[in-house]
């Protein structure tokens, strides 16, 4: 029978599509193995290897008998293989992800420390869900914070609306039926995942797309291709992806009726969260959440403070004068009745030594309580470092207020042209410098003023490029790698010419630039036809380059694979990698490319009868210098790594605004409980401090 072997499995290889490095490579065996095998070579294959191979073929129950009998092995019945479904293990991968993410943040919010608030709600008004025959039943939805599964099971439809006053625990509810549906342990149930709506923009994007745009954005490798586009998006499409829709009312003023359209024409089962107010006019407007029931968070008793605040410090009493006041219905019973006002007295006085909650009792409306507590909570996070973070916090919020945004996302601290092009001239400048000056072995009057005038040249060029390319939208984080087998097609071409249009700008200036650099520093230097050749001639070389490695580029991308998942911690750490290994295939392609060009250039021209000036070592110091310093021009204005680079590392630390280590700030703020983790980005643990701190800017 083992000659029947080998004909087998180089037919079924054969079918697959597959070459025998590739099959040995997907059954993990060696080559020699599965060489061996198709030749006779090898004729006593271990089992573990035959079943191996089996798997790796994808071969029927039939096929995985007879491939065993023709081993010699008759083995256990053959089952039918598992085959790899990759929208299950991205689906697993992900719930892996969200259930580490959240468990993280209830730790870092105190959600259990000692015991979760006792958050509560009963059903909305009538006039804010939809009917009960479209919803598919009347069911009772009162309850509790540990009952927010179960509440949401009753309901046939799967769609809740949650409303709630700012800090009435909505956030805090949706932490815990993230985390409680995940332990309820459905293998086959959809993933919960925490959407910020504040950042949708209906009239732009359809949910759908958002939705998998999002989960791209916090989880790169469900850029991954996938059946019918990329994981993220089959991922939705095929409902293994539960939307929970956090702050309905944080979507951009004068959206929130196309939102809620937009959400209407969808059957999507989701959870929805949303400040009263703004989901009324909504609904007045438009039409309720279709086939949606709905609930109102209540507000925290006297009975509730009485059995929490207490057990929140070991100091006997320190909150009794407070308590009391509250029983009496004074300023504190009204100020104290949301979750998040009771959480920042809990941090500014029984975490915080030396601090009296009695001090509440001066002040002499809710509203002033509310603001003491919003302008307390950073001097007893902070402590003695208070005035000196205060102000890089505030331009935070501040930052995000302008940008009508609740995400600090590291890809948009700054977008302005001037402050790019003066950084990138700055940096091109000083690169050309250094590079021609090690290059020549002497720093000349010629090499400063072409330094300088190339620097604002450069500066200028890419500052303006990249105006072009953000007016309408900012640099996204790169979601690509570069793989060695490439593809064609027309976004080759396209890019392929975007290079050689940049890159014949670049150079025709850069031709300009030379020729006006020699006239003040070479005595009897003329300015005439041969500045036009230097122009065109350099266009031409940096165009060809540009384009060249413009199409490489575009050739040779590739998603993110599924198994190189990121973490959303490294997804700045990612881009950076990505980024410089663009730019070390940009930079030698370049310099080869303007070594060749060069030469034949030049080779024309002289053919042509016109006098020119070139050796190897002329064109060597032109391909180097142009590569490196249109690298780093390219990177530091037209790659999102590179702005944050320019933004967040230079410009702001430089101007006072945001500290030199913004990074460990930012995670520093995140562990205090100032920030929270939303994916990809940051948020202010609450919308209301994000305003506050603003305001006090």
């Amino acid at each position: 029978m083992a000659s029947e072997l080998g004909p087998l499995l180089r037919g079924w290889r054969q079918r697959a599509g597959l070459s025998q490095e590739a099959l040995a490579h997907r059954a993990a065996v060696g080559i020699r193995t599965v060489r061996g095998l198709e030749t006779g070579e090898r004729t006593d294959p271990r089992m573990a290897t035959v079943r191996a191979l089996a798997d790796a073929l994808e071969l029927s129950a039939a096929e995985r008998a007879e491939l065993v009998a023709a081993a010699g092995g008759a083995g256990p019945p053959a089952a039918e293989p598992v085959r790899f479904d990759p929208l299950r293990e991205a689906a697993e991968t992900l719930k892996v992800a969200v259930g580490a993410r959240w468990r993280r943040e209830e730790e870092l919010r105190q959600v259990h420390d000692p015991v979760p608030l006792p958050v509560r709600w009963e059903a909305a008004p009538a006039a804010l869900r939809d009917s009960w025959l479209n919803i598919g039943g009347e069911v009772d939805l009162a309850g509790r914070l540990d009952q927010v599964v179960e509440v949401y099971r009753r309901v046939p439809s799967r769609r809740l609306v949650v409303l709630g006053r700012a800090g009435s625990g909505k956030t805090v509810l949706t932490t815990r039926f993230v985390l409680g549906l995940l332990a309820a342990g459905d293998a086959a149930g959809p993933v919960p995942v925490v959407f910020g709506l504040g950042s949708w923009h209906p009239g732009r994007v359809g949910l759908r797309d958002w939705l998998a745009e999002q989960l791209v954005r916090d989880h790169p490798f469900l850029g991954a291709p996938g059946p019918g586009g990329t994981l993220a998006s089959a991922l939705v499409d095929s409902q293994r992806v539960l939307p929970v829709l956090d702050g309905f009312d944080e979507i951009a003023a004068g959206l929130h009726r196309p939102a809620l359209t937009e959400l209407n024409a969808t059957t999507l089962p989701l959870l929805l969260t949303s400040r009263v107010d703004e989901y009324r006019d909504a609904v007045s407007g438009t039409d309720v959440l279709t086939s949606a029931a709905a609930v109102v968070l209540t507000g925290l008793t006297g009975d509730d403070l009485a059995a929490y605040l207490p057990r929140t410090t070991r100091k006997p009493g320190l909150w009794k004068p407070v308590l009391d006041e509250v029983a009496a219905g004074g300023p504190p019973a009204e100020a104290l009745t949301t979750p998040l006002m009771v959480s920042l007295a809990r941090r500014v006085y029984s975490d915080t030594p030396d601090h009296d909650p009695a001090e509440l009792l001066e002040l002499g409306t809710p509203g002033e309580i509310e603001r003491h507590l919003l302008a307390s909570f950073v001097p007893a996070v902070y402590g003695a470092e208070a005035e000196r973070v205060r102000p890089w916090l505030a331009h935070l919020a501040t930052h995000l207020t302008r940008l009508g945004t609740h995400d600090v996302a590291w890809w948009r601290f700054g977008t302005s042209p001037r402050v790019t092009g003066l950084v990138v001239g700055a940096a091109v400048g000083l690169a050309d410098l250094v590079g021609e000056s090690l290059l020549a072995w002497e720093v000349s009057a010629r090499g400063w003023l072409f330094a300088v005038m190339i620097g604002l040249v450069t500066g200028t060029v890419f500052g303006v490029a990249q105006w072009h390319v953000t007016r309408r939208a900012p640099l996204r984080p790169v979601r690509t790698r570069l793989r060695l087998r490439g593809h064609g097609g027309r976004r080759v071409w396209v890019r392929g010419l975007l290079g050689l249009g940049f890159g014949g700008a670049v150079g025709a200036a850069y031709g300009l630039v030379r020729a006006l650099a020699h006239w003040p520093a070479l005595p009897g230097h003329r300015l005439g036809a041969a500045v036009a050749v230097d122009a065109g001639a350099f266009a031409l070389v940096f165009g060809l380059g540009a384009g060249l490695v413009f199409a490489l580029v575009a050739a040779l991308e590739a998603p993110l694979d599924v198994r190189a998942a990121l973490s959303p911690d490294g997804l700045l750490r990612a881009n950076r990698r990505a980024v410089l290994a663009l730019v070390a295939l940009m930079v030698p392609v370049f310099v080869v490319v303007v070594v060749a060009a060069t030469w034949a250039v030049a080779h024309g021209l002289a053919a042509l009868g016109l006098p020119v000036l070139w050796s190897p070592a002329t064109a060597l110091t032109l391909g180097v210098v142009g590569g490196a310093g249109g690298g780093l021009a390219y990177v530091l204005s037209l790659t999102a790594w590179g702005q944050w680079v320019v933004f967040a590392r230079v410009w702001l630390p430089l101007t006072g605004r945001l500290p030199w280590r913004l990074p460990a700030f930012l995670d520093d703020a995140h562990r205090r409980g100032v920030l929270r983790r939303a994916g990809a980005v940051h948020q202010f643990r609450h919308a209301r401090l994000q305003e506050h701190l603003a305001r006090s800017r």
